[in-house]
């Protein structure tokens, strides 16, 4: 069995399942095993009937009678292995589910980091193939398993029975398959995983082209990306058939053992039935060997029943070693620590105003060594709307994504309603916060869907204010489906202005006490921008709103601006302020009216 300390739950989750399942399948081999004794009846009875000439009425009811107790035989195993296959497979599909729902949450819990560090091509290979391995391991690995153990020894006894001396001369190569099993399993196990591994270089490869296949395209490289992928694709090729290579070699080796066993059991035993009907049995260690024809097809039919588990011990070693690998994989995911969680005793937030502090903030991502902001110390009162400026790669979004505990950062280090943010519930937190990010992401659904991601039971009303606060209903009113238009994935079918407007709407839809605009308005002209700006201040007075913007433009008109200059903070205050008192904000503004006047000369 496979046994792992997340899926060890599930065998007494579904143990009624797997009770009834394994007991149906002993019922089944039970009843397997009266088929050989029919057919040697029936050889002894038309033999003794060949010797005589004829079939006399006695004989030929007790063959009738053999013949309806093995179609009732046979009715009996019918029903049995449709209960076993319901009851077995169900429990292996239902543990896969559990487990697959099991590291969703997982994955939900982890942090950016993991992330960022893990492809998702290879995290998708866990939740596709490694599944699947370890899924068919409960199902065909639980009943190779039971037929392994039940079924041999089920035969061996009633071959014991029959003839102790034949019986020996079978098991002895049996042994082998054991034995061959053993030293297999460990190399098989090797190969899988190096054959997983490769796959999800596969699987990574083939995510990130067809993500980006436009850069693909526009660049003309697809023959480029073509070679890369052949090479990978042979990579997966030549660890496939290496395993595939070590499988068959076990597989043939088996069959041909049991051919091998076979062939020894017909010789041996047609010589010990030809003895014995001589008048001179075949006396071996002072036993002497009394078989008949129906006896020898009787034994031949228990070797027959005999076959399958040997094959079945076979196939489940192989089935072991990648459900055992698959499992350790899994078991690494499930095991990486989450590093951003609730604390005991978090604070749930409710009635949050907005205010904002950073208490000599700094912040380095995990990995590097460059701090991305230092010491940063400023308060957002509740209500304000703040502007966010500065050179590309300053902090600007670091400074904003903070606020959203997507990394754990020193304590006291920001507060929330003089809250410290590491001290607050995270669901609750991030509840009060509404976010535009700065890639705009879009689901492959309805656009109005899109919008009310926040809230399932949203009205269309409100669906259509939202729209108006970004801007964005009249260009949904003349798509030829409206709001009911699908987005295609991550937004595709859509100008990057009418995904940043979506995006915008989707916020302003959660009517969250804090709204996090990261570079949101980059993509639409300077009409539409003022148009959202202006329903800004008008739509959400008394709640916190921060902008991060790349023009002075944007913000010059809000509350309070926060100029970053490499990850520290230059200058806080309004525009007026910062034009005497921040260099880095004079510089863009220059620059901008500067821009302005070439191209007011340019027309």
């Amino acid at each position: 069995m496979l046994f792992g300390r997340y899926i060890n739950k599930y065998y007494l989750r579904y143990a009624i399942f797997f009770i009834i399942g394994v007991a149906a399948l002993v019922v089944v081999d039970i009843l397997q095993l009266k088929v050989p004794e029919y057919l040697g009846q029936i050889v002894d009875f038309l033999n003794e009937a060949d010797e005589i000439g004829s079939l006399s009425k006695e004989v030929t009811e007790e063959i009738l009678h053999i013949i309806i107790a093995t179609l009732v035989i046979a009715g009996g195993m019918m029903l049995g292995r449709m209960l076993w296959r319901f009851t077995i497979f169900h429990a292996a599909f239902k543990i896969e589910a559990n487990l697959r729902e099991q590291m969703f949450l997982k994955a939900e819990r982890l942090s950016q980091r993991y992330y960022h560090e893990n492809k998702v091509g290879t995290v998708m290979a866990w939740f596709t193939n490694d599944i699947d391995n370890i899924s068919e391991f409960f199902g065909w690995g639980t009943i190779m398993l039971v037929d392994a153990a039940f079924m041999s020894v089920f035969v061996i006894v009633k071959m014991v029975q029959l003839d102790w001396v034949l019986s020996c001369i079978a098991f002895i190569p049996i042994i082998l398959i054991v034995v061959w099993g053993v030293f297999v399993e460990r190399i098989m196990a090797q190969r899988w995983d190096m054959r997983q591994k490769s796959f999800d270089d596969l699987y990574d490869f083939s995510q990130e082209t067809f993500t980006g296949i436009g850069v693909v395209k526009a660049f003309v490289k697809e023959t480029q990306q073509l070679h890369a992928f052949a090479k990978l694709a042979r990579k997966d090729k030549n660890t496939n058939v290496s395993f595939a290579r070590i499988s068959i070699v076990f597989d043939i080796l088996i069959g041909i053992i049991i051919a091998l066993i076979s062939s020894i059991v017909m010789g041996f035993g047609g010589w010990f039935v030809y003895s014995f009907i001589s008048g001179n049995p075949v006396v071996i260690f002072g036993h002497a060997v009394n078989l008949n024809l129906g006896g020898l097809v009787t034994f031949l039919g228990y070797f027959d029943l005999l076959i399958w588990p040997m094959i079945a011990m076979g196939q489940m070693i192989s089935m072991y070693s990648r459900s055992r690998t698959s499992l350790k994989r899994i078991t690494h995911f499930l095991d990486e620590p989450e590093e951003v969680c609730n604390k005991e005793g978090a604070i749930v937030l409710k009635d949050v105003a907005g205010k904002i502090t950073f208490n000599n903030f700094s912040f380095t991502y995990p990995g590097s060594k460059n701090p991305s902001l230092k010491n940063i110390s400023l308060e957002i009162n509740a209500g304000e709307t703040v502007g966010i400026v500065g050179k590309i790669g300053c902090g600007k979004t670091t400074l904003v994504n903070s606020l959203l505990h997507l990394y754990n950062i020193d304590e006291n280090a920001i507060q929330i309603d003089d809250n410290d943010l590491m001290n607050c519930n995270i669901q609750s937190l991030r509840k009060n916060i509404a976010y535009v990010p700065q890639d705009n992401f879009l689901f492959s659904d309805k656009i109005s869907n899109n919008i009310s991601f926040a809230d399932d039971t949203m009205t269309m009303d409100k669906i259509v204010e939202s729209a108006r606060f970004a801007d964005i209903n009249k260009d949904l009113s003349g798509f030829k489906e409206g709001y009911n238009t699908v987005s295609g994935e991550r937004g595709v079918t859509l100008s990057g202005g009418q995904k940043q407007r979506i995006s915008i709407a989707r916020a302003y839809a959660k009517n969250a006490p804090i709204m996090i605009l990261d570079d949101s308005v980059s993509a639409v002209d300077v009409k539409t921008e003022e148009t959202i700006l202006h329903n800004i201040r008008e739509a959400r007075q008394g709640k916190t709103t921060l902008v991060v913007a790349s023009r002075v433009s944007t913000v010059s008109h809000l509350d309070k601006i926060i100029v970053l200059n490499d990850g520290e903070l230059e200058a806080f205050g309004s525009h007026k302020e910062l034009l005497k008192t921040s260099p880095t904000y004079q510089k863009m503004v220059y620059l901008q009216e500067l821009e302005r006047e070439v191209e007011g000369g340019n027309e």
